[in-house]
């Protein structure tokens, strides 16, 4: 924990307005003097042209210099962490996210939005699966954890430092996973009737996409006795969902061996035949294209097409190929759950292109829901970029 006299960084003038407005990045080009070899995961008090506190924040070489944990001038010890993360778990608690006869998997800390820049947690079923993509986190994990198991200590069953793949290097050491407590390679999970087996060292993100739970709750609404076709499956929720509600068949299609794999596994411990579920492990483009139109309902849920501004043009031309052939393939009228999980690409701009696809595909759409994060990711409103999960639920006549 960071309690010594921290060094100081002073902005341009006129650079503090975003600050006045809380918002928790600084970036490289709004700094007028910093320290000589500032290290990074060093927090530094950021300073008005004026010399006026405004924050304190961690250094990380990039476009985003700062990242700000405290606006107030407080140390930064074991109790100001300690209040964090009990805020975090209240909020959860609250929200009535522990001990939900329905789920026992939800987001526990959740970047910006929970106060904790460029860190996410997963809780499963008692297995906290912590993954840092910044050095200023990464460096707390280990004090992170030691309070975690103490505020939680009749629930916590194990944690696992997940953060080799998001963050390779800190201070040019190799970062590594590792067990920081027990060991649970392997849980099983439950959500809305469904079980999942969730490979917490080898699955993708913290182990399973907790971000569309109550989205995949919503498809359960919309597919007893359909058709339904789950893209980009990964390990099968969105299809496992589609089955425990009824539907008559659900194919998953991942181009990754492994997630078929698990899908596969995951259908055999919901005791699913292969009448009723297929996984193919094929590109999805070439398998849409290969497709006759008798799915009526779809899940288009690609991987990030954007990670950064430079890339958000030709996400969007992605997005209106991936979606238009998508639409070309349905059984109509048809259902569409469509998704983008890049953070930089806009709803109103994901909204375009799904329209866009519309226009080309020669459909004319209605929007049913617009879908989004769960209160376990929570959004911070001074934080607009953390809402970075759009989707549309859709059919058409």
């Amino acid at each position: 924990m960071n309690n010594e006299v921290m060094r100081e960084v002073i902005l341009k003038p006129g650079k503090e307005k975003s600050l006045l407005r809380f918002h928790p990045w600084i970036f490289s080009g709004a700094i007028a003097k910093i320290p000589s070899n500032p290290i990074e995961g060093e927090f530094f008090t950021i300073l008005s042209s004026e010399a006026q506190f405004l924050a304190i924040g961690f250094y990380q070489k990039g476009s985003i210099a700062f990242r700000v944990v405290s606006f107030a001038n407080v140390p930064l010890d074991i109790s100001f962490w300690k209040k964090k993360l009990q805020s975090a778990i209240d909020y959860r608690i609250k929200c009535g996210l522990f001990n939900n006869p329905q789920f026992d998997c939800f987001r526990l800390i959740h970047r910006e939005g929970d106060g904790f820049p460029s860190l996410i947690c997963g809780w499963y079923n008692g297995v906290v699966v912590m993954q840092a993509h910044a050095s200023g986190m990464y460096l707390l994990l280990p004090s992170l954890a030691e309070i975690i198991k103490e505020l939680l200590p009749n629930d916590v069953k194990a944690i696992y430092n997940k953060s080799e793949h998001s963050l390779a290097f800190v201070n040019g050491e190799k970062t590594s996973n590792h067990w920081m407590y027990r060991e649970e390679k392997e849980v099983t999970v439950h959500e809305y009737g469904v079980k999942y087996v969730i490979d917490i060292e080898g699955g993708q993100k913290t182990g399973f996409f907790l971000d569309q739970r109550e989205n995949r709750k919503l498809l359960m609404q919309y597919v007893n006795g359909k058709k339904v076709l789950n893209t980009f499956s990964y390990s099968g929720g969105f299809s496992l969902a589609a089955i425990q509600a009824g539907a008559a068949f659900a194919q998953s299609v991942d181009s990754s061996a492994k997630a078929i794999e698990l899908c596969e596994r995951n259908a055999r411990i919901n005791e699913v035949d292969s009448i009723r579920h297929q996984a193919i492990c094929e590109d999805v483009m070439a398998h849409l294209q290969s497709l006759d139109n008798s799915f009526e309902v779809m899940i288009v849920d690609p991987p990030a097409y954007a990670k950064h501004l430079d890339a958000v043009d030709h996400a969007l031309k992605g997005y209106i190929r991936l979606n238009r052939r998508a639409m070309e393939k349905i059984f109509k009228p048809g259902i569409l759950f469509t998704f983008s999980c890049s953070q930089v690409v806009s709803a109103v701009q994901f909204r375009q292109a799904v329209f866009s696809a519309g226009v080309q595909a020669g459909i004319q759409l209605k929007v049913l829901h617009q879908l989004h994060q769960p209160a376990d990711h929570p959004v911070n409103l001074y934080h607009p970029e953390g809402e970075y999960l759009k989707g549309q639920y859709r059919d058409w006549e």
